[in-house]
């Protein structure tokens, strides 16, 4: 399999958090968890002290943990954390050119299944295994399988799930009664699509859907559809590796032709500019009665702080021509090896993404116990208050964790590393985002369909060739 990373200069990355440090809002920003350090970073005596730095994803859980550091770590362990928090796009971008080009901006860093595979193989991340499996309160085979396997190479774990995720459709059940659809537990999209064309009215949507351009934004949840529908971005060689650019095929273009007529007819309003967290305030807000993405979701839709709280359904990923569809994702904390501080941030990544956080958090966040980080410990499933609070959604999201599709994700083989909303190549990154870039003009109206699709298959063919 051919092809490089795009690097950026220890420099340019430098301009981009500092840039996120001076912005108060737009999902990039900059805190600290307070408390005594050391210059160098290095621990005091007693064991205690220094300072690490670490790039968090822009959500309401890694917010959450950010304003408990100082109480549950920072007083305990006497380790000052620097946060970077960007948004979904902005991280991606940092973290991945951060990690392969080496640089030294972070000592910790969130990423996914996408990468933590890709850059553990290519041994620019330190293996987690040996700290994490002899560490016996952070219960490492209390991670959920599908999980911690998706974050690993050979064997080797390298980044701690601080949440996992697949994707399933949320729904209002209140609207869709009163409109007279009854939601299967297992949807076609031609029947979610008939629901919400049925349900959408001038005041709310029927369906949000994710249009920012990004491979992990639109592209994500594109890509779900686009597998479920037969379609692939590339066709896979004997080896595995990519041959050819298939999206010129008719699966790929009903796909996207399916995705886009669904949100202009039934969809938020700037569905181009919306991801992840913009339907999410759109949902909260009795905005839209629909909404397939991330499972994560749910645990903030019947947080106690939530208008609607007690008013939702959730289903499984919807299907066309496969027999599930949803996702498989993680946001973890991953150590570069070009860290000079591994001990500090391993004290860092184990209380983060280890079973005692979970525990203490819960009574701690605004959302309560169900807003906790799902999918990533079989033990979260068993504290009483979470099974509590989670009644609604807990089983649906851990059935749509071990039913997601990872090694078989479509109609065909594929080239790469399994994934199932992404293509385990690294070519994929800068292919899904020129991609999406052109599909998200198609949503808001500057671009047709054939247009995207004939510039998508010239980006996708020029990364095939090398």
């Amino acid at each position: 399999m051919r092809g490089t990373v795009r690097l950026w200069s220890l420099a340019a990355l430098f301009a981009v958090v500092v840039l996120a440090a001076g912005c108060g809002g737009g999902g990039s920003d900059s805190s600290s968890s307070g408390g005594s350090s050391g210059s160098s970073g290095t621990p005091a005596a007693g064991g205690k002290g220094g300072s690490i730095n670490v790039a968090i994803v822009d959500n309401p859980q890694m917010k959450d943990i950010a304003a408990l550091t100082p109480k549950l770590f920072t007083a305990k362990s006497g380790i000052k954390v620097n946060y970077t928090v960007l948004d979904e796009g902005t991280l991606r971008q940092v973290t991945t050119r951060d990690v392969a080009a080496g640089g030294r901006q972070f000592d910790v860093a969130m990423i996914g299944p996408f990468e933590a595979p890709q850059f553990g193989k290519q041994g620019t991340l330190v293996d987690l295994t040996p700290e994490a499996s002899s560490d016996a309160a952070y219960q490492f085979k209390d991670i959920i399988p599908a999980v911690r396997n998706a974050l690993s190479a050979d064997g080797k774990l390298y980044a701690a799930p601080f949440y996992g995720e697949s994707s399933f459709l949320m729904y209002r059940k209140d609207v869709l009664k009163k409109a007279g659809v009854t939601m299967p537990d297992h949807p076609t999209w031609a029947q979610v699509a008939d629901a919400a064309r049925k349900v959408n009215s001038p005041n709310m949507a029927g369906i949000c859907l994710r249009g920012k351009p990004g491979w992990g934004d639109l592209g994500a949840s594109f890509t779900t559809v686009l597998n479920t529908f037969g379609g692939t971005w590339w066709s896979a060689k004997p080896d595995g590796s990519v041959d050819k650019a298939m999206v010129d095929q008719p699966a790929f273009k009903q796909a996207l032709q399916f995705y886009v007529s669904l949100v202009k007819d039934a969809g938020e309003k700037d569905a181009a500019n919306s991801s992840f967290n913009e339907c999410l305030s759109q949902y909260k807000d009795g905005k839209v009665a629909m909404w397939y993405d991330a499972t994560v979701a749910a645990g903030l839709l019947e947080a106690s702080d939530s208008p609607v709280k007690g008013k939702n359904g959730y289903a499984a990923a919807p299907i066309d021509k496969t027999q599930n569809s949803g996702w498989l994702w993680s946001w973890a904390l991953a150590i570069p090896k070009t860290t000079s501080k591994q001990d500090l941030a391993w004290k860092y990544v184990s209380f983060a993404t280890g079973p005692e956080y979970l525990k203490e958090a819960g009574s701690q966040i605004p959302g309560g116990w169900a807003a906790l980080p799902p999918g990533t410990r079989q033990s979260t499933y068993e504290i009483p208050e979470y099974k509590k609070a989670a009644k609604a959604f807990a089983k649906p999201t851990l059935d749509a964790i071990s039913s997601a599709p990872i090694t078989n994700p479509g109609t065909t083989k594929r080239p790469g590393l399994p994934g199932v909303q992404y293509v385990g190549i690294p070519e994929f990154q800068d292919v899904g985002n020129g991609c999406t870039q052109q599909f998200s003009a198609v949503i808001a109206g500057r671009a047709s369909v054939d247009a995207a699709l004939k510039n998508c298959q010239g980006i996708a063919s020029q990364a095939a060739q090398g």
